[in-house]
């Protein structure tokens, strides 16, 4: 298990709307929120269920994250550079992105990376829940786009 884990908006938006913001446990008993990302969430309002779970949820810890220069470059959004920021400057944690762009640069910065559907997988694998094709399915009614070849080949990695 990493030391930590640093998680952008989308992951927390889509599990928060399925009410399995838990799942993200299963990578680290803390989850760090860059400040960026935890104003583009609060930014949705005070109804929205993630900026509700960002005040309520004690595992939820909000962090500085400078983006040094070079993370800038890849002109990812504030929250994603935050996360690899973080990642990049305190080796050992892991980054959790949903975005193309910013999970190739944070391969290119060699740190580990997860996304919401590898959390759902991480969740199964621990015996933390029973199956994953029932999250992944609640997932995608909140609106997280997966085509079903993605789907399906993830949901092969833990045999269902």
């Amino acid at each position: 298990m990493p030391s930590a884990a640093v998680c952008d908006a989308s992951p927390l938006i889509y599990l928060a709307r399925a009410d399995r913001l838990w799942l993200a446990r299963a990578l680290s008993p803390t989850i760090l929120v860059p400040h960026a990302v935890a104003e583009e969430i609060e930014a949705k309002g005070e109804g929205d269920l993630a900026a509700q779970a960002l005040k309520t949820t004690g595992w939820l810890e909000i962090v500085d994250s400078p983006v040094p220069r070079e993370i800038l470059e890849w002109g990812l959004g504030r929250g994603e550079a935050a996360v690899l920021a973080w990642v990049h400057a305190n080796r050992g944690t892991l980054a959790i992105l949903d975005d193309r762009e910013a999970r190739a640069a944070a391969r290119s910065l060699r740190v580990p990376v997860i996304g919401t559907l590898g959390i759902v997988l991480k969740a199964k694998r621990a015996g933390l829940i029973a199956a994953a094709r029932p999250e992944v399915k609640l997932l995608v009614e909140q609106g997280m786009y997966l085509s079903d070849e993605v789907v399906d080949r993830a949901l092969a990695l833990v045999g269902e």
